[in-house]
């Protein structure tokens, strides 16, 4: 081991158990899903936690790179497996617990998993049911059952733990699937090593931080999380349970550092807009706040709007960091673009947002914003290790040693993402500025061709519609088609917000139909047409009275579009838009 960091995830809780002992690792509330209170572990408990983990594996039977599949909600027995598996030496195999049994059988079948470890009795009984499909599985386990199962010696596991090295494959993740079932991506403890070398001087943290865990441990980014909260020594505070109250356990949480999904932010942010626009006036004194909130954080702010601002900072700033719990150093965001207004309400009020950029087969970043270096509207500067370059055609191409080394059993695959020189073709397009910030301009396989042969980037205009509070998604559609026309859904709570103030009670459906309400999208389209040329604009729209979702095939577990399934869901919605 050396002084930054463990060679491999496999002695990781060990080092972290030596350097931090009795200082909090771990924050949950009591029972691990739904108590009033709080419960801790130090660092030395969570070593214990996870001996006794890796040990049980040991005591199933679990190899040297067998796959060891874990099936659940993000809570500290996550935690315990995951690094118990990797003290096993075995291969961490991390299955969302939203999967359909079509993918949950892909998965477990395809990476060949030996032992599943479950949520609940209900999780293990989906597995059992499959197990007519899966020929090398093994042992299907409860969670909480883990740690009371027949052990190996201690000294076996830390032998094994020992023997991993930094070539070793430590996980196969799988892609988010929004074309066809999903890929297994191997990543070797020396890949997430990298990863680390290079965030760490980034993101300052240390005993005494929080960091607020909500997303699902079986994305990449909140295991990166977890790395990096626990080797700083920082301490994991789990959410209750119930995505539903995020927001209100903020409060009560108190963290420092927040990873979270843009919605999150958006969210807060329509809903400190609704306050303010029901008075009289709100609306431009909230905007005022916001431009001046903005003036002081770039040290711009004249003498002479000192007093708004102070009143401002007791109206609205003071309060908004208060809904993060006070004590909110930074937050960051990936996966999708945040609106700006939603960036510049968040800055103005003394928080922080740095979005950042990667893809599971680049170990999970490729760029980063970060306090030392910042430029909004771009995912930051690549990372220190990770060359990044664009190709003729306008996509991200990325180099280093986080980079994967291929997809599990799919050379084919693997060939058409990795070319010979080493270089991750990422799919997505983008431009480098003349100081080195990446920013991201779409997808290469989203690009839109219409009839009249014009190239379109849907997601520009796109998020351009979702910056209304009213909207939830918009799709564009208009490939091989004369030009580009939109599925657009609604935020059911912004409407509901609406309706009661316009003195409405509507249903989905009629909310989809009223009149007013497709007014306000009328102005939405308006203005994201208004930000694109002339070919990319939309020519018309219809609103759905269902928003996309993961039930329905139309959203991928991490909640990226699966614009087929969209396409062939609402095909009779598209030709309607046609005249067809």
């Amino acid at each position: 081991m050396d002084a930054v960091r463990p060679q491999t995830l496999a002695v990781f809780t060990e080092w972290t158990g030596e350097r931090y002992g009795e200082e909090t690792a771990l924050r949950f509330r009591e029972g691990e899903g739904g108590g009033e209170g709080w419960s801790t572990l130090s660092y030395g408990e969570l070593r214990a936690r996870v001996r006794e983990a890796g040990r049980a594996l040991l005591g199933l039977g679990v190899a040297v790179g067998e796959r060891v599949a874990v099936l659940a909600e993000t809570r500290p027995a996550w935690t315990y497996t995951h690094f118990g598996v990797m003290a096993a030496g075995a291969v961490l195999v991390p299955v969302y617990p939203t999967a359909g049994d079509e993918e949950l059988a892909w998965v477990l079948s395809d990476s060949e998993a030996a032992v599943v470890v479950c949520d609940d009795a209900a999780q293990a009984a989906r597995v059992e049911a499959l197990r007519g499909e899966l020929p090398k599985l093994r042992e299907v386990v409860e969670m909480d059952r883990l740690g009371s199962l027949a052990r190996a010696p201690e000294a076996e596991l830390l032998a094994r733990a020992r023997s991993v090295v930094p070539s070793t494959d430590a996980s196969i993740v799988y892609t988010s699937g929004t074309t066809g079932l999903p890929k297994g991506c191997r990543l070797t403890h020396g890949n997430l090593g990298a990863i680390q070398d290079a965030t760490l001087p980034l993101t300052a943290g240390g005993p005494g931080d929080s960091t607020y865990l909500y997303l699902p441990l079986a994305h990449l980014l909140a295991q990166l999380i977890q790395f990096t909260t626990l080797l700083q020594g920082g301490e994991l505070c789990y959410f209750g349970g119930r995505i539903e109250d995020v927001l209100a356990e903020l409060a009560v949480a108190r963290p420092t550092h927040l990873p979270s999904v843009p919605r999150l932010f958006e969210k807060l942010h329509s809903v400190v807009l609704s306050l303010a626009e029901s008075a009289e006036g709100g609306r431009e004194r909230f905007e005022e706040a916001v431009r001046l909130g903005v003036l002081a954080a770039e040290d711009r702010l004249p003498a002479a709007d000192r007093e708004a601002y102070e009143a401002a900072e007791r109206s609205l700033y003071s309060p908004v960091r208060a809904a993060f719990g006070g004590r909110l150093k930074w937050a960051l965001t990936g996966g999708a673009p945040i609106a700006p207004a939603t960036l510049d309400f968040l800055r103005a009020c003394g928080i922080s947002v740095f979005e950042g950029y990667g893809m599971t087969e680049s170990g999970g970043v490729i760029s980063l914003n970060h306090p030392a270096g910042v430029r909004h509207g771009t995912v930051g500067r690549p990372i220190a290790g990770c060359e990044v370059r664009i190709a003729q055609d306008g996509e991200v191409l990325a180099r280093g040693p986080m980079i994967f080394p291929g997809y599990h059993a799919n050379e084919a695959a693997t060939a058409q993402t990795l070319d010979p020189e080493g270089w991750l073709h990422t799919g997505d397009l983008g431009e480098l500025d003349a100081d080195g910030y990446l920013r991201i301009t779409g997808r290469k396989k989203e690009l839109i061709i219409t009839s009249a042969g014009k190239n379109i980037t849907p997601t520009e205009v796109e998020f351009a519609i979702q910056r209304s509070r009213y909207v939830s998604r918009a799709v564009m559609i208009g490939d091989n088609r004369p030009h580009p026309v939109a599925l657009i859904t609604l935020d059911p709570q912004e409407v509901a917000a609406w309706a009661t103030r316009e003195g409405h009670t509507l249903t989905p459906a009629e909310a989809a139909t009223h009149p007013a309400l497709r007014a306000l999208i009328e102005e939405a389209v308006a203005a994201a047409n208004a930000t694109v040329s002339r070919p990319a604009r939309i020519r018309a729209f219809t609103i759905l009275r269902e928003d996309f979702t993961t039930e329905s095939g139309t959203l991928t577990p991490t909640l990226k579009l699966r614009r087929t399934a969209v396409t062939t869901r609402y095909a009779d919605e598209i030709a309607a838009l046609y005249g067809g």
